[in-house]
């Protein structure tokens, strides 16, 4: 009995004990699993929500607008277009709100042509909604850019107006303009006094009506078209009569470049062979157009100086001055693939210029190489047969990798389209882009060292419109410390502009376009 009642407690103490120590076994193993599971709701977020904000950018314009939002990882997203008022609302998944997509809201200027106002909060945890209020109406395209160049991943918003923009619309418009503009003139001309003495026409009110000074031209763009932009703002400074340097000469024998008229069945009248605008109520007169193309913009901002300069600063610059110059000439227009800071595809820049039925375009940068040491302008045209040089080939390739940099949305491109635009190059077209080329290069030789002594022929993508003798012209280098030096001096851009001027003038008066149909 005492046995059994000995051996018992010993039996129930050891049970007792097992079982404690396995209950106590029991809560460390659920503490355990309980702090492994907080644990990992601690740290899950972070390693599954750990996406960070790079940089958020916003580029107005009246083509489109583009919100670019950058990450170190890759950013979910989804969206919805929502009327009454009109607005889109984005989801961004797998984020935190920081300041970088706070500042979103300060980046909406009260000028951009779609976006009203933007609104941005933590929506759910680890879900950041923006709404993006708008002017009116959007096509918005929403894709995803990877890494390239110096951008990690890109989540690109492009907003674009419900009815958009047509170039050849604007061009006629800006033409009636002019139209109205030679008419008021002429018929000051016919009721003015007598002129008086030069020194009277100076004033800043007063500019000459054929004044063709950097004073006059400044006054012009921030009348007609917006103060020029620049990467590098430039301080007042006085306005001197024009140089004889900056005066056109007019060409022998031939002073003006041709104006080809469209009338039923009216004579224009004769001037050196050539014909001279005329009033739209007496006949029709078929303008010579010129399309200008600013290289690069917005995402993409081309080559870096040393210095910090951005080509596509410079481009936009000097591709102003030269639409001032060629709106100036009373048988000229000119259109502008881009006039703001935004990004164009290759592609579009080509269509715009043979929307408009351009007779001639031309491409403008202030490209780098890979050693600061390369310096002088250039001037290239299309080539069917490879490079003429392999610093030409690398530029081209250079340039045609715009569309990586600048961002486009694969999805929408329409490859068929872009074959019959990149594939039409013509012999002739080749052929009177390097007689074009030949004209400008002679005139840009005379303000600056030429990097070589002839046009240079490479595939670049923009110059591949098959009906229009295209050009790209390297303004200079702007990977040179001295030539950004130059690149940076607003008096040099303006005789970049001149020159440009005067070879696309000579041009015309040796190579008259054929006529071509009014364009209504």
């Amino acid at each position: 009995m005492s046995r059994k009642m000995l051996i018992k407690p010993f039996r129930s103490i050891e049970s007792a004990a097992t079982a404690t120590h396995n209950w106590r076994r029991r809560q460390i193993l659920k503490a355990g699993a309980s702090t492994l599971v907080l644990g990992l709701s601690v740290t899950a977020p972070r390693l599954a929500w750990a996406t960070s904000v790079i940089g958020v950018r916003v580029w107005p314009a009246r083509d489109y607008t583009r919100v670019t939002i950058e990450s170190d990882q890759p950013l979910q997203n989804s969206q919805q277009l929502l009327q009454g008022p009109d607005r889109l609302v984005v989801d961004l998944d797998g984020l935190d709100l920081d300041d970088a997509l706070k500042n979103l809201v300060s980046k909406i200027t009260p000028n951009d042509p779609q976006i009203q106002a933007v609104r941005v909060g933590q929506y759910q945890p680890h879900v950041v909604r923006m709404v993006f209020d708008l002017k009116g109406s959007v096509k918005p395209q929403v894709f995803t850019l990877q890494p390239v160049g110096s951008y990690k991943y890109r989540l690109v918003f492009d907003l674009y107006p419900a009815v958009a923009p047509d170039p050849l619309m604007d061009l006629l418009a800006q033409t009636e303009r002019k139209q109205q503009q030679l008419d008021a003139r002429e018929a000051m001309n016919e009721n003015a006094p007598p002129p008086a003495p030069p020194s009277t026409l100076t004033g800043p009110n007063n500019p000459p009506a054929h004044d063709n000074s950097d004073a006059f031209f400044e006054r012009y763009a921030q009348n007609d078209t917006g103060a020029p932009t620049s990467g590098t703002p430039t301080a007042p400074r006085p306005t001197p009569p024009a140089p004889p340097a900056t005066v056109l000469p007019r060409p022998k024998p031939a002073p003006k470049p041709p104006v080809i008229a469209q009338d039923n069945g009216s004579q224009a009248d004769d001037n050196y062979g050539f014909t001279t605008p005329k009033s739209s109520k007496g006949g029709t007169t078929r303008l010579l157009t010129v399309a200008i193309d600013p290289g690069h913009g917005g995402e993409d901002p081309g080559a870096i100086g040393s210095a910090g300069t951005y080509e596509k600063h410079i481009a936009l610059d000097i591709a102003k001055k030269l639409r001032v110059k060629i709106d100036a000439q009373p048988n000229m227009r000119a259109m502008m693939t881009r006039d703001a800071d935004f990004f164009v595809p290759l592609n579009v820049r080509v269509q715009k210029a043979r929307r408009v039925g351009a007779d001639l375009f031309v491409s403008i940068h202030a490209d780098a190489f890979t050693t600061p040491a390369a310096r002088g302008s250039s001037v290239f045209a299309l080539s069917e047969h490879g490079a003429s040089s392999a610093a030409a080939r690398w530029m081209a390739t250079k340039e045609n990798a715009s569309d990586q940099i600048g961002g486009i949305n694969v999805k929408t491109a329409d490859a068929s389209v872009n074959r019959a635009l990149f594939d039409m190059s013509t012999t002739a077209q080749i052929r009177d882009s390097l007689r074009y080329g030949g004209f400008v290069l002679n005139e840009v030789g005379e303000i600056n060292k030429l990097h070589k002594g002839s046009v240079e022929q490479a595939g670049f993508a923009v110059l591949k419109a098959p009906d229009i003798p295209s050009i790209l012209v390297e303004t200079a280098f702007i990977s040179n410390p001295e030539e950004e030096q130059k690149l940076n001096d607003n008096a040099y851009r303006d005789k970049m502009a001149n020159a440009i001027l005067k070879g696309i003038t000579r041009y015309f008066a040796a190579n008259p376009p054929l006529a071509k149909n009014r364009m209504t």
